[in-house]
């Protein structure tokens, strides 16, 4: 198959091409993990670096991540990547105070597309109804998102939640927003931090290695 096709139609966000190639990729019995690591994801590591150089915004990286998930359900329909073989499972909510949805929602589709299983308990969410998820779901992350310099302080609020309820070693905490950074994750204790989407799915696959 030519995955050289299969990336520039991922990142042109033409979904049914997508689709269409990495069918014929599957007829042709190539791999289905080269096709989701050579084709796919490549495709997005190269949005994702081209995002982080401004080069593209917001709005290309949404329509490459629909054409990414059309390509991964095609894989998924043919029992490839498929939950029984999931990376993990993934809590995600913009906090409390914030309703911001745009960054999380990327984070979303980038983690699926590398088979997290995600729990997306939306936005404005309170740290009691996130530990609550993480009781009831065993997940193996929780990734919080905050836009504003006035939300990402709930970010400190949630980590120390988990602590309480005492299922903050069962679980790791990634944070992310415009406003947070690497040092700020250092001093609430979380886990993992990445300025952008690509980065986040990588960074979960990296924790939980």
């Amino acid at each position: 198959m030519d995955f050289q096709e299969l990336i520039e139609s991922v990142k042109k966000g033409d979904a049914n091409t997508v689709a269409t190639l990495v069918q014929q990729g599957l007829d042709e019995n190539v791999d289905p993990q080269s096709i989701l690591d050579d084709g796919l994801l490549k495709a997005m590591n190269e949005i994702g670096v081209k995002f982080k150089n401004n080069e593209v915004f917001v709005p290309e990286v949404l329509i490459a991540a629909r054409a990414l998930n059309a390509g991964t359900a095609v894989l998924k329909e043919n029992k490839v990547g498929d939950n029984s073989n999931s990376a993990g499972k993934v809590i995600i909510a913009t906090v409390s105070g914030d309703l911001h949805d745009i960054g999380k929602n990327l984070v979303k589709m980038m983690m699926e597309s590398v088979g997290f299983e995600v729990i997306d308990l939306g936005v404005d969410v309170t740290a009691d109804k996130i530990v609550e998820a993480v009781k009831s779901s065993n997940a193996d992350i929780v990734a919080l998102s905050a836009l504003l310099t006035t939300t990402m302080a709930y970010q400190r609020t949630v980590v120390e939640a988990l602590k309480e309820a005492g299922v903050r070693d069962k679980v790791k905490v990634m944070i992310g927003g415009a406003p947070t950074t690497q040092a700020f994750c250092d001093d609430i204790g979380a886990d993992g931090y990445t300025a952008d989407a690509p980065s986040a799915a990588d960074k979960a696959r990296e924790l939980l290695a």
